[in-house]
């Protein structure tokens, strides 16, 4: 899918893996099933937006309850041993009542929302399959090449397609999760990510 991946012997993962978490933890490599993925780095346009929507999700959880919402964070399908099966999307968000588990250097189980903004080369649909296993409740695509978000949300065990908003068909795509809507309107000199929160009415322009 692009991506670039080394394969390490199951024997010498763990001590081979914690020194890439601790000397590369800036490449935000995954390790999938022991095997090392190296998503491209993220440009500036991706880090703002990853900045702006987990803004817009921190107005409106409870921090004093314990919600969370992370850019980049860590999540992993096991306790121990994570670091030989993790991934790394671009924002989570954990509310009361989740049964995931943070460990300090990652999270055991899946979000309630998580965000995955595509670089060139990179399919994040190919982390379908174990975001659905962790039970992580909705997924937010952004795609920029051309641009589009794709809502994705848990169903029986699997993520499904919820909706697609683009700039030929400018749908609102409602979450389940978060108070929001999401939808993409055509601009110039690019299209724009609009938040909508659907009890007040506020708007975040991304």
């Amino acid at each position: 899918h692009g991506r670039s991946s080394v394969g390490f012997e199951r024997g010498n993962c763990h001590m081979t893996v914690m020194a890439i978490a601790t000397e590369r933890a800036w490449t935000r490599d995954e390790m999938w099933e022991g095997v090392l993925v190296m998503p491209p780095l993220a440009n500036n346009e991706h880090q703002r937006i990853v900045s702006k929507l987990t803004s817009a999700f921190s107005s409106v959880i409870d921090w004093d309850a314990g919600e969370q919402a992370l850019p980049c964070a860590n999540v992993s399908d096991r306790d121990t041993g994570w670091t030989y099966n993790y991934r790394d999307p671009d924002c989570v968000v954990y509310l009361s009542g989740n049964p995931a588990r943070d460990c300090g250097t990652h999270w055991h189980g899946g979000p309630d929302l998580l965000v995955e903004v595509i670089s060139p080369g990179e399919n994040p649909l190919a982390k379908l399959g174990f975001y659905a296993a962790i039970d992580t409740r909705e997924m937010l695509v952004v795609d920029r090449y051309p641009w589009a978000l794709e809502l994705y949300r848990l169903v029986d065990g699997e993520l499904i397609l919820q909706g697609r908003s683009d700039e030929a068909t400018p749908t609102i795509l409602t979450s389940a999760v978060l108070p929001f809507t999401f939808q993409l309107r055509h601009a110039t000199p690019r299209s724009l990510i609009v938040v909508a929160h659907t009890g007040t009415g506020q708007t975040w322009t991304i």
